[in-house]
């Protein structure tokens, strides 16, 4: 079940008559936990916990390094039930800040803008990336959190929004922070998700879903 989150006293600060709401997250599963030493793997899927339970899904992808391939991108696509592929038709806006650091603590250089290469057409049933661009050397890595809205209704498209941060390619000195948004055209139950690189491995990181519990 999930918890009740008593909002009677918020930072010691008591607030009379204030109801209990629910507003927890609560972990589904991990689907991903390994480290440098252990096994590569080229995916992760989720095909269990995605269902009518929660109306929010979150997915944190924290410390997740890629292996094996030049300026990966970190990507996600989703399927239902009734299917086994991974090519759902996403339609999507992508934008990201960049800045770096030099040798004396300050930075030379600086850009926010629009990634029209990043972003999806209704038809292009492509995976979507969440966080590219990133390094490839031993310390690099992103961290993601990706939320998928209401996946088990059958009237409406399936919106989700992430947010990333990430070593940059052009070196450990850039910071990449990535915003991408969108919404899966269909209104069938969304009850899968694969993640993965465009090229290479995924070497490291940890992978949590939790379910955002309803109000």
């Amino acid at each position: 079940m999930p918890v009740i989150a008593n909002m009677g006293k918020v930072n010691g600060i008591v607030i009379s008559g204030a109801p209990a709401v629910s507003d927890a997250h609560v972990l589904i599963s991990t689907p991903l936990d390994i480290s440098v030493s252990d096994t590569a793997v080229s995916t992760v899927d989720v095909t269990l916990g995605i269902d009518s339970l929660y109306d929010v899904y979150e997915f944190h992808c924290i410390g997740i390094h890629p292996s094996g391939g030049s300026l990966p991108n970190f990507e996600f696509q989703v399927g239902t039930a009734a299917e086994s592929g991974w090519n759902r038709n996403i339609t999507s806006t992508y934008f990201q800040a960049q800045t770096n650091h030099t040798a004396d603590g300050a930075g030379n250089y600086a850009a926010l803008g629009y990634s029209s290469g990043e972003h999806q057409k209704n038809s292009d049933q492509a995976f979507q990336k969440i966080a590219h661009g990133m390094g490839d050397e031993n310390n690099d890595s992103a961290s993601v959190i990706l939320k998928l809205y209401a996946p088990s209704s059958s009237t409406y498209v399936k919106h989700f929004t992430s947010v990333a941060q990430m070593n940059h390619h052009n070196n450990s000195s850039y910071s990449g922070n990535t915003y991408c948004s969108g919404y899966i055209n269909t209104n069938v139950p969304i009850t899968r998700i694969r993640f993965q690189f465009g090229v290479g491995n995924i070497d490291a990181g940890k992978i949590s879903m939790y379910g955002v519990a309803k109000s």
